[in-house]
Formats: structure tokens, sequence, C-alpha cells
């Protein structure tokens, strides 16, 4: 059975400001045609469709679309919710838009009920894991406790149970929204710390033949069978090396894989620039990013006048500007964007709460007051977005 797995559209979402509506519309084509012309028998979407709870109607338009072309060309396509969707939202009509071959797996109550398929050499199961916070799905799986990793091994759990009811040499496939052990992140994730560990080990995903990751922005394989799409499109700088891609998946008769990357259309490349601004006006080498995105980072003892302006008359599409002058010297929001690059919410609160109280570790009672404040903003800040549209 040949597989096509891809995640993380975010559709909606936008580039520093830059819209990328017509580039995630020039990838759902992409995925179409790549449908079609690589006979694919089913397509796996493993969450984050969209780029936040309640998108907007232009990111709705392109996902009402896609699901037409997808249905109108008789292929399976099973999709989970990621932790940027909202699984009610995203799950409205399931039921009906399962006749259609289009399967929206949203609820978590649902795990353990797999998109049954079959080719000539049997029946494939396939089982979608929406992406499960710990605090609103513990008691679903019996948990008291616990963060991912719990959660999803109780999923997990589930699913093994459920496969062990199918006939002998049924095939497996997950989908699952996570942050794996071993994974590399970039900048674009929505941290999932809030709420227990961010990552879960692999082993909770033994026992299926392969597992459609989706979270990470990078494509990755974390085994043969273990593997993250990444996201279509760049949606931080962080992604300036990454090569946007589909993985391709042949389901062998005895459940073994074999896999190849697909690439995906490339809007406009990236390019992360650093110096002082006469060297990058001047620097000929530097001409092959002149149509680029940029971010510049700055090394000026002072701060240049105008200097956005400036780059901009060499480099039009330059859309982040840094500074980080020489000898370390400098404002300190970008030396306190420095400090904290890379680290979660929780983390810099955490980090926040020991600078200003030198000598006492954050105990175990402050630190579930941290995760269960960042969890109330989140969901506050959530609640206000969708009433002010």
């Amino acid at each position: 059975m040949r597989l096509l797995h891809t995640s993380d559209w975010h559709l909606g979402r936008s580039f520093h400001r830059e819209s990328l509506h017509e580039a995630q519309r020039i990838f759902l084509d992409h995925l179409v045609e790549v449908v079609r012309t690589e006979r694919i028998d089913a397509v796996l979407v493993a969450g984050d469709v969209y780029d936040r709870a309640l998108p907007g109607l232009d990111a709705v338009a392109l996902f009402d679309d896609v699901l037409f072309r997808l249905a109108a060309l008789g292929v399976p396509t099973v999709f989970i919710s990621g932790n940027h969707d909202s699984a009610r939202r995203l799950g409205v009509g399931s039921r009906l838009i399962d006749r259609a071959g289009i399967h929206l797996r949203t609820d978590p109550d649902g795990c353990a009920v797999p998109v049954l398929l079959a080719d000539e050499h049997g029946p494939v199961a396939v089982y979608g894991l929406p992406y499960l916070e710990p605090a609103l799905v513990r008691e679903r799986f019996g948990l008291d406790r616990g963060g991912h990793d719990r959660v999803l091994g109780a999923a997990m759990d589930a699913v093994r149970a459920d496969l062990a009811t199918r006939p002998a040499g049924t095939r497996a496939v997950v989908l699952a929204h996570a942050f794996v052990t071993g994974g590399a992140p970039s900048d674009s994730e929505r941290d999932i710390t809030v709420g227990g560990a961010a990552s879960v080990p692999a082993a909770v995903f033994d026992g299926v033949h392969y597992v459609a990751l989706g979270h990470l922005h990078g494509c990755q394989t974390l085994a043969p069978h273990l593997r993250y799409s990444g996201s279509p499109l760049a949606y931080s700088f962080s992604e300036e090396h990454h090569r946007k891609s589909m993985w391709l998946v042949d389901l062998a008769a005895d459940g073994t894989v074999a896999a190849e990357r697909v690439d995906c259309p490339v809007p406009r490349p990236l390019a992360r620039l650093r110096g002082t601004l006469a060297e990058l006006l001047a620097a000929p080498g530097l001409g092959r990013h002149e149509q680029s995105w940029v971010q510049a980072t700055l090394t000026d003892p002072v701060r240049p006048a105008q200097p956005m302006e400036e780059l901009r008359r060499r480099f039009p599409h330059t859309l982040q500007l840094l500074f980080e002058p020489e000898g370390g010297g400098g404002d300190g929001a970008a030396s306190y964007a420095a400090r904290v690059s890379g680290r979660s919410d929780l983390e810099v609160a955490e980090g926040f709460v020991r600078h200003v109280r030198p000598g006492r570790p954050v105990d175990p009672v402050e630190h579930a007051w941290l995760i269960e404040g960042l969890e109330t903003v989140r969901r506050a800040t959530e609640r206000a977005q969708e009433e002010a549209r």
C-alpha cells in the first residue's frame, strides 16, 4: 500500500506578517497532483491543519477545496487534529464526511477505532491519535496524573488491544501529533510542555508498522517506521536549511517500510545574514540572497540610521532586523531574546523566579503553580482571540 504522509500545514499562518496564503494554495495543488501521479492509496495528515483554533475564512476555503479534490480522486484521507487546531471545530461533520472517504479523527475516544483499508495483501488498520492534552484527557484513559508520555502510552495500549482482535497479518499505521524523544525542534512549533513532560519515548509506539508523526517542522527519521514529515513551508528563520517535503511510504505485505521524500514547492528561499550594514550592502557574495526572505543581524557598534530602509534597497524582502553590536554592547531586549532563545515558556518562567530569588530553586509546588498559570493564560488568550473574531 502506498501512503503519502504530510503534516503541519498551518493554514492561515503568515511569515513575519508576510501572507502565505498563495504559497499554501500552491502546496495543496502540488499535494493533489502527487496523489494523482504517484498512485497514492491513502493520504495521512498528522495534525495542525490550521494555524489557530478559529481559522480565518481564507484558510477554511483552502481546506474545503482540498477535501473536495481528494474526495473526487477517490483516495482515502485520514486527518488528525494537532495542538494548533480546535479538535471540535475540525471534527464538525466528520461522520458525514467519512462517507466521502475523508476521515477526521479529532476525538480521543476514537483512538482505538481504525479506518480500515485493504490492498491485495490484506487489511491495513489506520489509527488516528489526535493531539492529546494531558489535563483534558487523563480521565478518559483512566489516569489520575501524568503528562504526554502517559496519555499517549494509554492511547497506544488501546490501539494494540484493538489490533490484537484483527485478522492475523493486519498491518497497522498510526498517526500521532507529539514531540518524540530524539526529534529536532525548530523555533516555529508551539511549546507543549505545559501539562507535563514535553517529549515521549519512541518505544510508546512499539507494535505497529508505521507511525506518521506531526508537530516538529523538520522532516526527520527517528526509525524506519517512525518519521516526521515536517511542515510543507518554512514558518521561522530557524528552518533556513530545511528541505521541505512529504514522505512517500510503501508498506509491504509483511509490514516493512520503504520511504522516499517528495519535495514541496519553495515560495522564496530564506537567508540569515550577519555583519555591519555596510558589509551587507556591499558584499558581492550576497547577491544570491537578493530575492530571499531575509533576517539580518547587524553588528555595527552604533545603530545605523534607517537600517531597514537601507537593507531593503538591496534585499527588498527583508522581514526581520536584529542588533548584536560587536563587543557585546547593545540594547537589553536583543540580549534577553538571545538568552531565552529555544527555551520553553515554563523554562523562562522558572528562570525568572530563580533570577529574582537567587539561591532558592523552584520547588515542586511552585513548579505546579507555574504550569497551572501558564495553562490558564493560554486558554484565556485563545478564548479572547475567538471572541474577538
